[in-house]
């Protein structure tokens, strides 16, 4: 667990942590390298695992010493932290160590709980760490591989075959989804027997500039009644019911619609309600919204009251184009009628 705290804490903790594993001696100096402190034995094991796989060396530090030197935590490549509370003294350490993360230029790793996630997404705001909320093993070979492909200067490591097609997948979807709402967004419909069909751009999605943001917000349509979204979700949920929870998994579109009826509904929505959302688990719904923020979908909204408290809330543009496409369907039931 990461939190700063008394000397003989945290030498009770590092007591109970396993550090007898061996730094081959040919990584040195070229190889990427994990550090991880005392952590849960589910979660050390998990991280020592997946360090081997990637063919990462394993970097033992104590967390005791690096707390009051967080420059100390930045020698690895990427860091991994176990942070199952949300205390003060945890909270406050974790937006100092993203603070120097970020500075520099390293990858930040954070396992936490149900209960700590929306405190510990709180306080991780500029260095674009990965939250991991009870992964499969999968889905945190995943995130270890992404992390140490982001380190600068340094090689792609290789995935399993599955593993290397779900985070294509994923980021193929999210690129499509960001551009399709581009087109939207921008009008760019085709009419094809009365039904439209978005037309395929030839850029990738790009944010707008703010007065070309305005210009689209003063002729954009309103955004659809939240009690039609709303209904619209439990109508698809209903799936489930019938059909299981996995066949028609679309995390992004139900992201959208209910981050499309919150702003409709003036309302704030956690990173916890919007892995509820989601409906798949929490892990993977924290990895779409990452790659959805990162197309310029979703934004990080500071909460004034609490600064150490964040939401996430659909964009400006996105906003603009689920306006468009709900006004389109409207056109469309209104010609069927």
């Amino acid at each position: 667990m990461f939190s700063i705290c008394s000397d003989d804490e945290w030498r009770l903790r590092l007591e109970h942590t396993d550090f007898n594993y061996v730094i081959p001696e040919s990584g040195k100096g070229g190889q990427q390298s994990v550090a991880v402190g005392p952590a849960r034995p589910h979660v050390r094991a998990q991280v020592y695992a997946d360090a081997e796989v990637v063919g990462a060396r394993l970097i033992a530090f104590d967390p005791g010493v690096c707390a009051a030197d967080a420059s100390g935590w930045t020698l690895a490549d990427v860091i991994v932290l176990d942070c199952p509370r949300a205390d003060a003294r945890t909270l406050a350490a974790l937006a100092q160590l993203d603070m120097v993360v970020a500075e520099a230029g390293k990858q930040l790793l954070v396992w936490t709980t149900a209960d700590a996630l929306d405190a510990v997404f709180g306080c991780l705001d500029q260095s674009g760490a990965q939250i991991l909320l009870d992964p499969t093993p999968g889905e945190h070979v995943i995130a270890l591989s992404v992390a140490l492909a982001k380190v600068p200067a340094m090689r792609v490591c290789e995935l399993t075959g599955d593993d290397r097609l779900t985070l294509l997948q994923m980021s193929e979807q999210v690129a499509r989804i960001a551009a399709r709402l581009d087109s939207l967004s921008a009008g760019k419909l085709l009419q094809t027997a009365g039904v439209a069909r978005l037309e395929s751009p030839s850029d990738s999605f790009k944010p707008e500039t703010p007065q070309n943001d305005r210009a689209h917000r003063i002729s954009r349509p309103p955004l659809p009644d939240p009690r039609l979204v709303r209904q619209i979700i439990a109508m698809r949920e209903q799936r489930f019911r019938y059909f299981g929870d996995d066949l028609f998994a679309d995390p992004a579109w139900d992201i959208l619609l209910d981050l499309t009826a919150a702003r409709a509904e003036h309302k704030r929505v956690s990173v916890t309600s919007l892995c509820i959302a989601s409906n798949v688990p929490p892990t993977t719904a924290l990895r779409w919204i990452a790659q959805m923020t990162e197309a310029g979908l979703l934004v990080r909204v500071q909460d004034d009251a609490d600064r150490r408290r964040a939401f996430i809330a659909i964009s400006d543009r996105a906003a603009d184009a689920m306006a468009r496409y709900f006004a389109e369907l409207g056109k469309a039931a209104a010609t069927v009628i």
